[in-house]
Parts: C-alpha cells; sequence; structure tokens
C-alpha cells in the first residue's frame, strides 16, 4: 500500500489525498505535525526520508517522491485511470498552467515557513502579516478566477474534477481559514462549492484526516 508523509492542513497534502481519492487508490496516512516539537519535518528521522523537509512525502517501494504536483503526476503515469488530465495536449497544459499558478505562484506566500519566518524572524505583527497573506491570495486567486472562464459551466475534465480542482481546492480552504473575501471570485466559488459534494474531496478534507486537531 502507498504511504503519505502529512499534515492535516497543510494544502500541499490536500492536493494529494484527493487525487489518491480521485483515482481510487489505497493509502495509508502516516502524520507528520509542522508544528509540535519544533516541527516533526525537521526531525533527524523525516529528514532521512524526504531532505527537503516537507510534506507530502508519498512512499511507494522504494520509491519517495516528493513534491505535490511531482506527486499527482507519479500517480497520473502509474494509475492513469481514471485521468487527471485531459486527453488533448493544449487542455493538458491549460490544466497544468492554472495547477502551477495556484502551487508555485499563489500557495508559497501563505505557507507555514513563509508565515512563521514573516513574524518570527522579522518580527511583522499580526495584523501586517495577515494583510500580507490577503493580499497575495487576492492577486492569485484573481488570475485563476480569469483563466477558469474556459470552463464556463463545467469542470477541468467535463462532468469530473482531476488536477486542476485537486489544487483549487486546498488553495480556497487556505483563503477561508484567513478570512479572504471570495465574493470576487464567483467561478472558484462555483468549483469548489460542487466539488466539496463529491466524496474524494470530503475524505480529504483536513479536518477528517486522524492528525486533526
Amino acid at each position: 500500500m502507498l504511504k503519505l508523509y502529512s499534515y492535516w492542513r497543510s494544502s500541499a497534502a490536500y492536493r494529494v489525498r484527493i487525487a489518491l481519492n480521485l483515482k481510487g487508490v489505497a493509502f495509508e496516512t502516516l502524520p507528520v505535525h509542522l508544528v509540535k516539537e519544533g516541527g516533526q519535518q525537521h526531525s533527524p528521522d523525516y529528514r532521512a526520508l524526504n531532505p527537503q523537509g516537507l510534506v507530502p512525502l508519498l512512499v511507494d517501494g522504494d520509491a519517495r517522491i516528493s513534491q505535490s504536483l511531482a506527486i499527482l503526476e507519479y500517480l497520473e503515469e502509474i494509475f492513469p485511470i481514471p485521468a487527471l488530465l485531459p486527453d488533448d495536449p493544449a487542455e493538458r497544459a491549460r490544466v497544468r498552467s492554472l495547477a502551477l499558478h495556484i502551487a508555485c505562484d499563489l500557495h508559497p506566500l501563505n505557507n507555514l515557513r513563509v508565515l512563521q519566518y514573516l513574524s518570527g524572524t522579522l518580527g511583522v505583527e499580526d495584523e501586517a502579516r495577515q494583510a500580507w497573506v490577503r493580499h497575495w491570495i487576492a492577486t492569485g486567486l484573481a488570475g485563476v478566477e480569469q483563466g477558469l472562464a474556459a470552463y464556463e459551466g463545467s469542470l477541468s475534465l467535463g462532468r469530473r474534477p482531476g488536477y486542476l480542482e485537486a489544487c483549487l481546492v486546498p488553495q480556497v480552504y487556505n483563503a477561508r481559514r484567513f478570512n479572504c473575501d471570495l465574493s470576487a471570485y464567483p467561478r472558484i466559488l462555483r468549483l469548489t462549492e460542487h466539488c466539496e459534494t463529491l466524496e474524494a474531496f470530503a475524505n480529504a478534507a483536513p479536518e477528517v484526516q486522524p492528525d486533526a486537531q
């Protein structure tokens, strides 16, 4: 069975849980608490598994794959059905482009270690830190909202979700955590609200994970 080193509120791990559920692949969750004990991701044992010191980490036999989008690509290759990406190369590129915008441009600026550096090392006060988070989430979601115009009235795979939704829903979860105003993103809200009714997404939600606190 696949093993997923995960933290319940990590949006990167959340992406992978959604993808595994969409593909119907069984996996064991191994919690790595990012706050307790100074962050269990920094422990020598975990660093031996994943020198990046991040979650998620997928272990498949002797293979250890870090970085959520690399894991999604790996799952697509070893479990091709059901697909997470469209068949058409241009459509696949469109989906990947939006997913990369979320995972690489938007998410890192509200990631835990960035926020810890702002408040800890730089001494940024909470109000200013919250303003930082909301600014970058708003900037990133505006680009996603425009990109979703191509899928008006449908999911990225027509009637079912895939790679794009696996990245989008966790980022909306983050935006809600930080009390961001999402009223300017009706396409994002419609897509997210629909996905959240689906079993694959509901079972991947942070609050139902074994380490949720």
